[in-house]
């Protein structure tokens, strides 16, 4: 586990107790894979881990387009305060419907960003994005229908707009809040079926976006987070081959807290003296200038001036009150 966990577990446990939006029921621990802790919300009440005007919306949201919340059950989100998915939701999904508020947020790291397009059902922001075609050649279900949010790359959001050049972009979104990885190399799935191999066509096409002379090896990639990160390369390096939705360009934005150092970790031991972080390391892996963005949690949000937003204001209150890092 890491340090910033650790250190998230009891101020999600003190916002719970304290929190005007989590009902005195849903005060109570929660069972987590089978223990109970403070820090869980009870099941039955999981709604209860969202920002309260989006609770309905955004499960509607996920039940329409079929896509899974992460250890959630019956349409509910993750019991886990201090899940990924849900703090994704918090901050990204009430800017879904706010197309001018999401401009102003984004503009800062895409200044040539124009107007924002919808990019799913009249919304401005889709949640686990896997691309209108298995642009990646994963292998689907039985039935051939891929799961957005479950086996198969998904980026956790992504936004879509028009550039002051005229051309369209989508950015893929990868979201981290308090994740931290080991040295564990993923090379092989627990299946025994071999990672590399899947996607090795990819790596060895000759407009690979990911710069082969800097690599030690493609099987250095296959440690979390240089995994997610190659596989949304990809991804979006496909996407913007296919000109999905008229996108000219598709970029991976990678948001991730500040406090959270345990992310900063190289865990691929060949890529070590790379760089002093792993996205340090990874924005010299990608070979197209404005591909790769990474910027903090803190940074992003914290720039955002919400006077000509007011509506804003009570999810700003939240925000701050359940993700004191902010």
């Amino acid at each position: 586990m890491g340090k910033f966990l650790q250190t998230e577990k009891p101020k999600q446990v003190a916002f719970k107790q304290i929190s005007a939006t989590i009902s005195n029921a849903a005060k109570a621990e929660g069972i987590y894979k089978n223990h109970a802790y403070p820090f869980c919300l009870p099941r039955e009440l999981a709604e209860e881990n969202l920002y309260p005007p989006i609770r309905t919306t955004i499960r509607e949201y996920f039940e329409q387009n079929k896509i899974k919340w992460h250890d959630g059950q019956n349409g509910n989100p993750s019991n886990h305060m201090c899940d990924s998915q849900v703090c994704c939701a918090n901050f990204l999904f009430p800017f879904a419907d706010k197309p001018q508020a999401l401009a102003a947020l984004l503009k800062p790291i895409f200044p040539d960003l124009h107007e924002m397009l919808p990019i799913e059902g009249g919304l401005y922001v889709a949640f686990e994005w896997i691309g209108q075609e298995n642009y990646l050649h994963e292998k689907v279900s039985i039935n051939g229908q891929r799961t957005r949010g479950a086996n198969c790359t998904s980026a956790d959001a992504a936004v879509r707009f028009k550039r002051a050049d005229g051309r369209e972009q989508i950015s893929l979104i990868e979201w981290k809040y308090t994740e931290s990885y080991s040295r564990m190399s993923l090379e092989v799935a627990a299946s025994g079926q071999s990672r590399v191999e899947i996607y090795r066509w990819l790596f060895e096409q000759p407009d690979c976006p990911i710069d082969k002379t800097r690599l030690p090896g493609f099987e250095a990639l296959f440690f979390e987070p240089f995994y997610q990160f190659m596989r949304q390369q990809l991804l979006a390096h496909e996407m913007e081959k296919a000109h999905e939705l008229g996108a000219d360009i598709v970029s991976l934005l990678h948001i991730s807290p500040a406090h959270n150092l345990d992310f900063r970790t190289i865990t691929s031991p060949r890529l070590e003296s790379r760089g002093l972080s792993a996205t340090d390391v990874w924005k010299t892996l990608v070979t197209l200038p404005g591909r790769f963005i990474s910027i903090s949690t803190e940074s992003l949000f914290g720039q955002l001036d919400l006077s000509c937003y007011p509506e804003l204001l009570e999810w700003q209150t939240y925000i701050q009150a359940r993700y004191t890092w902010m």
